[in-house]
């Protein structure tokens, strides 16, 4: 079976290279973007199946992202991977069609976890950091 094709988008390039080698060799990472609106073009030119997103990014925020993403490219699963704890951002990352959300905090122990749920249909949410 072939590895999941997963586009990262961070503005902040050491959390993009944690990412990266979080996830390879399991999956297959094949872009990463420093901004909302890169992350609309390239999500829209090589359509990953996976998109993991920060939602506080220069130029397009990654919810506003995310919406375009999904009328696009519907097949795509979103997770965000943030510092936003508020439940109004969870809240509003699931209603526009994201399947998963976890805290940066909680990177390690929680964004395979995320994967998991996500490739068996489940939503996933992180627990209060």
């Amino acid at each position: 079976m072939d590895r999941m094709r997963v586009l990262l988008a961070d503005d902040h390039p050491r959390i993009l290279s944690r990412l990266t080698d979080l996830l390879e060799p399991e999956f297959k990472v094949i872009a990463v973007v420093g901004d909302g609106q890169s992350l609309i073009e390239t999500a829209k030119s090589l359509q990953p199946d996976l998109v993991i997103t920060d939602i506080s990014m220069p130029i397009l925020c990654g919810i506003e992202a995310a919406k375009e993403i999904l009328q696009t490219t519907p097949k795509t699963k979103i997770i965000f991977l943030t510092v936003h704890s508020d439940p109004d951002y969870v809240q509003e990352a699931l209603q526009i069609g994201a399947v998963g959300y976890v805290f940066k905090s909680r990177l390690v122990s929680d964004l395979k976890l995320a994967i998991g749920e996500v490739l068996d249909g489940r939503t996933y949410v992180s627990p209060s950091p």
